[in-house]
């Protein structure tokens, strides 16, 4: 498969997980992949890891809080690959408290990390994404952006705050040859989760069993692709079923 071909595509948490499993597919497909994360070492692995099955791979240190960071990056894959037509901001942190307990320096780390970094993102990448004219940016967001569980209210509202951030950025771009949409994982196999307990996740989950990365790769690199032309300001959730009942 060649959906790829000639393109080039950011991806942010590139290090691991579903980020790298995204990066992994472009590259499988024809594409050159910028992995960016602060995760040096494993970020750097996995760039190997691509260029020894033929892929076209680079690494980039990234702090997805700095705005100075995000600029600098976007410059890098320009520098070295003449163009980004892809960005796909998956970097994310989450917490796990109650409102009552959760501090203010816990609220602004993962806001900061999970909602900020894609406002940074876009914003840096907006004059690259347009020259592409088939720019396409997928928002990773979460099924606990669209629905609650009690706890973890700093992810919850960065994660809801992507979602909307991420359509009237579509609508922003709807003309300008960029497509922006979002994609809502469910329990996802993932160094995120922890030590969460699995069983209790899977047990939660109506298909019985936990996401793979390479699952939600596929759906990533859909969105990323000619195969959605006209699919912008859209959301796509990936759960196993939990946000059906």
């Amino acid at each position: 498969m060649t959906r790829f071909d000639g393109r080039v595509a950011l991806v942010t948490g590139g290090a691991s997980g579903i980020g790298k499993a995204t990066a992994q597919r472009i590259a499988s497909e024809g594409g050159a992949v910028v992995i960016a994360d602060v995760q040096d070492d494993l970020g750097a692995q996995v760039a190997t890891e691509i260029e020894k099955n033929g892929g076209k791979a680079l690494f980039v240190h990234l702090d997805v809080t700095s705005e100075d960071g995000w600029n600098d990056a976007v410059a890098k894959v320009v520098d070295a690959y003449g163009a980004l037509d892809i960005l796909v901001n998956n970097a994310g942190i989450g917490d796990t408290e109650a409102i009552e307990v959760t501090s203010l320096d816990t609220w602004n780390m993962v806001v900061a990390v999970t909602q900020t970094s894609v406002f940074l993102g876009m914003k840096a990448a907006a004059d690259a994404l347009k020259k592409s004219g088939k720019g396409s940016v997928v928002n990773i967001s979460s099924m606990y952006g669209i629905v609650g569980s009690g706890v973890s209210p700093a992810y919850h509202a960065a994660k809801g705050a992507v979602r909307l951030l991420t359509k009237t950025t579509a609508l922003g771009w709807a003309k300008e040859g960029v497509r922006v949409n979002s994609v809502h994982p469910g329990f996802i196999d993932t160094p995120i989760l922890g030590d969460t307990d699995r069983d209790m996740l899977i047990a939660g989950t109506p298909m019985g069993r936990l996401g793979r990365p390479e699952e939600i790769a596929a759906l990533i690199t859909f969105l990323a692709s000619d195969d959605a032309t006209f699919v912008t300001g859209s959301e796509f959730v990936a759960d196993g079923g939990v946000t059906a009942g």
